[in-house]
């Protein structure tokens, strides 16, 4: 039996906040997004979940294959969000699609995180967790980043060998990030980092909060325009599968968290060649494979001003998740990709 959930922000208290604040200013549009929270608390969802099969495990994480006959392709999502993103609904996967466009996609999932874990870094998951699942291919992969994972995916390349580097959105430059924007996750943090150190880890609530921080119109205007949607049409249910894996996310461990906030957020150690994954600095002009990053330049989540500036680069004009999910995606995202990795010159 599908194990179901309500859906709606978490956590609500912060959500309803932020919608009283618009209500002074575009009370229209706060009150269409009411009625759609109300009408998305309405709908029973299947927790997301990667139904592609597992190749190998190493510890809580698992290296699901999608098939395929053509070069491997490892995707290696955030930490923060799940990794059903790149496989949200039959049509609009882009594992499934690259799948049947002669690639052989292969998908990383972290796994639940328990309190047994709080000493995990982010570093610690390139080293412990991504490496060796790597180890288990039969060819070297390319490999393909997507936000934080990105991060991690250079991190994993300087390490590794890998026939290309693909970077989707992925933040390094992390002082780019506006300032404002800066010390809002500060406050966010260090009002939880107590609670969160006794815990062991820092609970999805904290991240959902700080990312409504970075765009908290765009978290309004999307609830306004479930409102007006046609019941079961695409854009229906693929809201209704964007807000089961939203509110799907696992926790992080507290080392991954301090990592995150301490070292990379507040004092930018990836982009001033100061982060160190076992024991060596990682560095974009390290990176041996070919490589290519592409940055949305209407992302508020990853603004482009924080990508590495170093490699090949390709611009699109869809936000962080649409240039994954939405109906542009195909054409502005995924057909490019295919064309980078079917290279006669980087598969050899």
């Amino acid at each position: 039996m599908l194990a179901l959930q309500q859906l709606g922000p978490r956590p609500l208290p912060l959500f309803l906040s932020i919608l009283q604040n618009k209500q002074f200013l575009v009370p229209k549009l706060a009150e269409k997004a009411l009625i759609g929270l109300q009408r998305l608390q309405s709908v029973q969802a299947a927790r997301a979940t990667i139904a592609a099969p597992v190749a190998a495990q190493n510890g809580r994480a698992t290296l699901h294959d999608f098939g395929g006959d053509g070069p491997i392709v490892v995707f290696i999502p955030s930490l923060i969000n799940p990794a059903t993103i790149l496989d949200i609904l039959p049509d609009r996967s882009l594992l499934r699609w690259l799948s049947a466009q002669g690639l052989h996609p292969y998908l990383i999932d972290w796994g639940g995180v328990s309190p047994r874990d709080p000493n995990l870094s982010i570093a610690d998951h390139v080293a412990a967790l991504i490496i060796p699942l790597l180890s288990a291919l039969p060819t070297r992969p390319h490999l393909v980043g997507y936000c934080l994972g990105g991060t991690m995916a250079l991190a994993t390349a300087n390490l590794t060998a890998v026939k290309s580097l693909t970077l989707i959105a992925a933040p390094w430059h992390f002082d780019a990030y506006p300032a404002e924007q800066r010390a809002a996750m500060g406050q966010l943090w260090q009002a939880s980092r107590a609670g969160a150190q006794q815990l062991g880890l820092l609970p999805i609530e904290v991240l959902q909060a700080i990312f409504w921080q970075l765009d908290p119109d765009g978290t309004i205007a999307k609830y306004a325009a479930f409102a007006d949607m046609a019941a079961n049409s695409l854009d229906f249910n693929l809201f209704v599968a964007m807000e089961a894996w939203a509110n799907t996310g696992a926790p992080l461990p507290i080392a991954a968290a301090c990592e995150l906030f301490d070292d990379f957020i507040a004092n930018d150690l990836p982009g001033t060649s100061r982060w160190k994954v076992a024991g060596q600095t990682i560095a974009p002009k390290a990176i041996q494979c070919p490589a290519l990053e592409i940055v949305s330049l209407t992302d508020r989540i990853v603004p482009a001003t924080t990508a590495t500036q170093h490699f090949q680069r390709l611009d699109i004009d869809r936000g962080h998740v649409g240039m994954i999910t939405g109906s542009q995606a195909k054409a502005k995202l995924w057909e490019p990709l295919r064309e980078w990795l079917s290279q006669p010159g980087i598969n050899c």
